[in-house]
């Protein structure tokens, strides 16, 4: 993960009406084994923090002015401490509107994951931590609240760049600090939500679910090929990137590895070529089976619920929306 550019500045913002204060670092961070750690555990906090969006830029405007001043740094109109600055003013701003008393450390890091550029900009709180002096007393000291980010955003530059069309351009954190406080730190990245991470992920499961019954995969077969699904999505999620479907589909059958890619095309799910993993969606992902005398029953938790309800006290399932290869063979088994 070489880092290009990192700079942090500070905005103090207090609850007492104080007019937000932005202070200005001197220069970029030095390149330094602390500089590279800072950003290897903020990378990994962030990833790991559940409830994202997904989203583009607005057009540059007045209002949304971020993305022109990204663009002038990538194309050498500015280096990237002027662009750091410019921004900071323009968050301090935005804060002081909007009477926010949230201040904490602007940070900006510009960075390569394999061949990749992403800039990722955090408000990054302050907590107290015990430290051990060199005569062995302890002491109180100021570190930055990695564990708990709440405002955070990741361009991926190269996507934007490369790709215009994309509506998953941009990741942010969708906290449960409150809609207000969310919302202008988006506007100061000058995102607006493109691709629904949740609802994408169900389709594709549920893409899954229609694959396995059309295939009319065994069961066995297919609790391996779901478990491959998930471990797949989980492991992009931790890294924080997408889901590849053709990809996905490799590892689900690798003797056919277009089969389930060409199964969604065919049907038309609607799915993008690449789609964000949430985890929540796929943490309720998992296979219900059981068999017993002649009887053989498999399915995705999922459908609990909805197209199947479980009457525990009666032992019994019911079941709607039977697939029609099913009804078919019933129909003719009572003619």
């Amino acid at each position: 993960m070489p880092i290009l550019h990192s700079v942090i500045h500070k905005i103090d913002k207090k609850p007492d009406g104080t007019p937000a204060a932005l202070h200005l670092a001197a220069a970029e961070q030095v390149d330094s084994s602390a500089r590279d750690d800072l950003m290897q555990q903020l990378n990994e906090s962030y990833n790991a923090t559940a409830g994202k969006g997904w989203g583009l830029f607005h057009a540059e405007s007045g209002a949304f002015p971020l993305s022109g001043w990204l663009g002038k740094y990538l194309a050498g109109g500015f280096d990237f401490f002027n662009f750091s600055v410019i921004a900071a003013s323009h968050l301090t701003k935005l804060m002081e509107e909007s009477n926010l008393t949230t201040g904490g450390h602007a940070l900006f890091c510009h960075y390569q994951q394999g061949l990749t550029d992403y800039l990722t900009i955090a408000l990054v709180q302050e907590t107290e931590a015990i430290a051990m002096t060199e005569d062995l007393h302890l002491k109180a000291v100021k570190r930055l609240d990695l564990d708990r980010i709440r405002l955070a955003a990741r361009i991926n530059i190269s996507e934007w760049k490369n790709n215009p069309q994309s509506k998953q351009y941009i990741s942010f954190l969708k906290g449960k600090q409150g809609r207000k406080l969310n919302d202008y730190f988006r506007d100061f990245i000058g995102c607006q939500e493109g691709i629904d991470g949740p609802g994408e992920t169900r389709t594709l499961l549920k893409a899954f679910s229609d694959f396995v019954d059309s295939e009319d995969i065994v069961e066995e077969a297919a609790r391996e090929k779901a478990s491959t699904l998930v471990n797949y999505s989980m492991a992009q999620a931790k890294m924080g990137e997408p889901i590849a479907l053709e990809e996905l589909s490799g590892l689900i059958d690798e003797d056919r590895p277009k089969n389930f890619y060409d199964f969604i095309k065919a049907k038309d799910y609607g799915l993008s070529e690449t789609l964000p993993p949430d985890k929540k969606t796929l943490n309720k992902f998992r296979r219900f089976t059981g068999r017993a005398e002649g009887l053989s029953i498999s399915f995705e938790a999922h459908l609990l619920g909805g197209k199947i309800e479980f009457d525990e006290a009666g032992g019994t399932l019911t079941l709607r929306g039977l697939p029609t290869q099913l009804t078919e063979q019933l129909k003719r088994a009572g003619a």
